[in-house]
């Protein structure tokens, strides 16, 4: 097996550290959503993590999904997701029900749990990849975003299957998938990196100043326009303006990102385990009524700083060593099955 070139580890690096970043901002923005409507600070940040953080968590899905899209390895990652899925839509549901009664919830294997709707759409990404891999990559990336903005128009409720998250997300999927990190490290010199960190403060302020006037639903992804209260036959525009500002907040946010292997690094390669249980997290918190007791400066901090333990805590190895076989399923029995399945059919 030939070694893997320097450029390629390091674009590696950059995408680990930058997905534990991200999953750090994922757990941030679910644990502050409570206080968004009593701290404008709040509200802030929450609408500058949403700008980028699900764009940029699709799009490192879609660079570390080019080795492993087809053949076995492909299928065996399919295979799992779908594991993860039954069994995590399962716990969520009877923990909702059970210990934290939450309302206003579809209990369906239709509907993905909140923020299950990822692993629905991850399966979805995949094929539709797999479905276009002989098109050019303009023309996918012209399919996505035009499935993107269309997807908007149909009449029914974005959350089944996830399908509207899937096409809205879908540009940044493709995007990711043929990312090229030399290009990358060409262009983010030491000056454009602080520059683009920069742009990505000054972001946070401007929403600050008028982010009253975004309704968070438009970077969800999980609406349909005439929901979003934009029945126009021009709406699918301010789609595009959308992606527009997630780009440019999800390019000024790599700014932050650094290049250089760490410990950060290896809790990045278990921000998995942080996305499936963090909802535990969160709901215990929610039903716990502490809320209440938190909607002030201080509170929000504690807040953002037990996020953060928390992102460490469940990155940590001996989480993975406890929880591998719940979080990373094994599916090599439903191969074993699947093989004897075609050795009868034959």
């Amino acid at each position: 097996m030939a070694a893997e070139s320097p450029v390629a580890a390091r674009g590696d690096t950059f995408f680990l550290n930058l997905r534990f970043m991200l999953i750090v901002t994922v757990f941030a923005g679910n644990a502050i959503e409570p206080l968004i409507g009593r701290m404008s600070g709040m509200h802030s940040l929450y609408l500058w993590i949403f700008s980028f953080h699900m764009p940029l968590f699709v799009l490192v899905t879609g660079y570390f999904a080019r080795s492993s899209l087809s053949g076995t390895a492909g299928r065996r990652v399919l295979m799992q997701i779908g594991l993860q899925y039954l069994i995590f839509q399962s716990l969520y549901s009877l923990l909702d029900v059970s210990l934290f009664h939450v309302t206003n919830i579809h209990h369906s294997f239709f509907a993905p749990y909140l923020l299950l709707w990822f692993l629905a759409s991850h399966a979805c990404w995949r094929l539709l990849m797999l479905g276009m891999s002989r098109w050019s990559k303009s023309a996918q990336i012209i399919f996505a975003v035009s499935a993107g903005v269309a997807v908007g128009y149909l009449q029914l409720d974005g959350f089944w299957f996830s399908i509207s998250r899937t096409f809205v997300y879908l540009p940044f999927f493709v995007i990711g998938y043929h990312f090229s990190f030399d290009a990358l490290i060409r262009f983010y010199n030491k000056y454009v990196k602080i520059a683009a960190a920069a742009a990505s403060v000054l972001l946070l302020v401007l929403l600050g100043a008028l982010g009253s006037n975004l309704p968070p639903g438009w970077l969800y992804g999980s609406m349909t326009y005439t929901q979003l209260g934009a029945a126009e036959w021009y709406a699918g525009v301010y789609r595009l303006a959308m992606y527009g500002l997630q780009l440019a907040a999800s390019l000024a946010f790599l700014g932050w990102v650094p290049y250089r292997l760490s410990r950060m690094t290896d809790y990045g390669r278990r921000t998995l385990y942080v996305f499936l249980l963090h909802g535990f997290v969160v709901r215990l918190a929610a039903a716990s009524g502490i809320y209440a007791y938190l909607g002030n400066p201080a509170g929000a901090a504690l807040v953002l700083l037990s996020a953060v333990a928390f992102t460490v805590l469940l990155a940590h190895p001996s989480v993975k060593k406890l929880l591998h076989r719940l979080v990373e399923p094994s599916v090599d029995w439903m191969i074993t099955l699947q093989r004897a399945a075609l050795r009868r059919s034959l």
